[in-house]
């Protein structure tokens, strides 16, 4: 068992509560509310610029150029390419520019985009990764699930489409390759401790889809 295969085991039972979460089971049956699609778009929005600095983390604790490479490549993908989609959703949505600005996180973003930040910034590298490869894989997985339904909505295909794709599947299998050569000798209790961090990532992700399907807002 790889370093990569105990993680998704360890993260599979929160895996199959997303897969669940009417949030995505309404993008294929089309019965998702388009406010709270909107929601989603523009906290993921906000929540990449995070995400990013945490891949540019990761690139600059990279022990070798080719994954330097590979994680300054996601960092830039992940405001370019990925905000790109998020874009010309909003546009569909109608959402302005400036809204989005103005727009605060949600505790739910907040919490998991600093998560990670901390993560990739003072805890250890396979630790680091660990807390990265949920995102990845989860995404992946959730693309290749819903495609197989596919959604009435475009909006929606248009998502799925995104993280079923083939460019988005090869740089999952890169940072799965990375988290695997930085964790290949580790003991049992950095074991555990990586194992934790994606567990804590995998929650995040449900979470993330929960808190836009109910509206979540700061209390106070």
């Amino acid at each position: 068992m790889t370093p990569t295969d105990e993680l998704r085991e360890t993260i599979l039972p929160v895996h199959h509560r997303i897969l669940e979460h009417p949030f995505l089971t309404g993008m294929t049956d089309g019965t998702l509310p388009e406010e709270a699609f909107a929601r989603y778009v523009v906290q993921d929005a906000l929540f990449l610029v995070e995400y990013a600095r945490a891949l540019a983390l990761c690139a600059a604790r990279a022990p070798e150029a080719e994954t330097l490479r590979m994680f300054c490549s996601h960092a830039t993908e992940a405001i370019d390419v990925e905000r790109d989609l998020h874009d010309r959703l909003m546009a569909d949505l109608g959402i302005e520019p400036p809204d989005v600005d103005t727009t605060l996180l949600t505790p739910t973003t907040l919490a998991y985009g600093s998560f990670l930040v901390s993560a990739c910034a003072v805890r250890d590298r396979h630790e680091a990764l660990a807390a990265m490869v949920p995102c990845y894989w989860i995404y992946r997985e959730v693309g290749l699930h819903l495609v197989e339904s596919g959604s009435p909505d475009p909006r929606y295909q248009q998502w799925i489409d995104t993280y079923a794709g083939e460019e988005f599947i090869q740089a999952v299998e890169g940072a799965l390759h990375a988290c695997n050569r930085a964790s290949a000798h580790l003991d049992a209790d950095q074991r555990r401790s990586a194992n934790a961090h994606a567990l804590t990532a995998a929650r995040y992700e449900w979470m993330f889809w929960d808190s836009a399907l109910r509206f979540e807002t700061w209390p106070v």
